[in-house]
């Protein structure tokens, strides 16, 4: 162990943080093909090894390596897609998407692991939800090996239930008070700020909470929060799926779910940087494009119906404080 408690040689197989994202991912998992039921559908899991390419003078040095295992389900009686992915990779570059705070280094060993999940539910009166936590440890040329912590989880509805947006917010807001009462509200606000489009100046759903690069109060305390966000995912959101997956609907709440999924995969493909570090940096493609949902439609200009339920979600889109 270094002073600050990383392990020697980053974050490898079988440490304490490996040993948490792979229990985690197992862990939710589980309590989702719970939710399905007996009769549900399972996740296929797919388990994956990363074998650089020969090296080239264009991908000299950006090749990845490592391996992971991808879990998704599709055509659920809950879920019509859905993945929980863990991955642990390794590189002589780190790409500058990797950290938006500090650039300088860019192109530094390192190596960085974590758990990826996105559920995107049949039923249009269930919200769509993402968690991510992950670690990063890098080797730069001069000085100590550096590591930071990221992630969140974020509420994604297209019909208004503020019962279930306060139930979610409640949730995490507990889970993080043991690390200050400023803690949450940091986290939420800097979640508001991140999960929004800026080319069509709208947030993507309801928040929740964010961080990256994440050091402040040491290795134990990092770890530690970050578990809490992970722990507390299962309890914030499957109670609201549980709630809503049977309630009826018909074509025209699904036809905007498809509309409102568009804005999702806008997000994830222009401005998340989870999603730009893994495709900018030689990641597994399949693993990385999970989060995308299966049926999505796009019109051009469209508005919904004053007064109508459509049009109450975009009420709620903009960021409040709901606990």
């Amino acid at each position: 162990m270094t002073g600050d408690g990383l392990p020697a040689g980053g974050l490898p197989a079988g440490s304490a943080v490996d040993t948490y994202f792979r229990t985690l991912q197992a862990q939710l998992v589980a309590a989702c093909e719970a939710l399905e039921g007996e009769s549900g559908a399972r996740f296929c899991r797919d388990a994956w090894e990363k074998v650089p390419a020969p090296a080239s003078a264009t991908t000299a040095g950006k090749a990845l390596r490592g391996g992971g295992l991808t879990c998704v389900i599709e055509g659920g009686r809950v879920f019509e897609r859905g993945g929980v992915a863990f991955s642990r990779v390794s590189g002589d570059a780190l790409p500058a998407a990797a950290t938006a705070a500090r650039p300088h280094l860019a192109g530094a060993p390192f190596s960085a692991m974590g758990v990826s999940l996105v559920l995107h539910p049949e039923n249009p009166y269930c919200p769509t939800a993402h968690l991510n936590v992950r670690a990063l440890a890098v080797t730069p040329a001069e000085g100590e090996p550096l590591w930071w912590f990221g992630g969140g989880c974020d509420l994604t509805p297209y019909y208004p239930f503020e019962d279930d947006i306060r139930q979610f917010h409640g949730t995490l807001k507990s889970a993080l008070m043991p690390f200050g009462e400023d803690v949450y509200p940091r986290l939420k606000k800097d979640c508001d700020a991140y999960f929004t489009l800026p080319h069509r100046k709208e947030p993507r759903g309801v928040g929740g909470v964010f961080f990256d690069d994440l050091d402040a109060g040491g290795f134990e305390r990092c770890f530690a929060l970050t578990r809490a966000v992970g722990d507390s995912f299962a309890a914030a959101y499957l109670p609201l799926l549980e709630r809503r997956h049977e309630t009826p609907y018909g074509e025209r709440e699904r036809d905007f779910q498809a509309y409102r999924r568009g804005r999702y995969v806008e997000f994830n493909l222009i401005w998340d940087r989870g999603t730009l570090f893994g495709l900018h940096g030689d990641g597994r493609t399949e693993s990385i494009l999970m989060s995308m949902p299966p049926l999505v439609r796009w019109r051009y200009d469209w508005q919904p119906e004053p007064g109508s339920p459509e049009a109450k979600i975009y009420e709620l889109l903009a960021p409040r404080d709901w606990v």
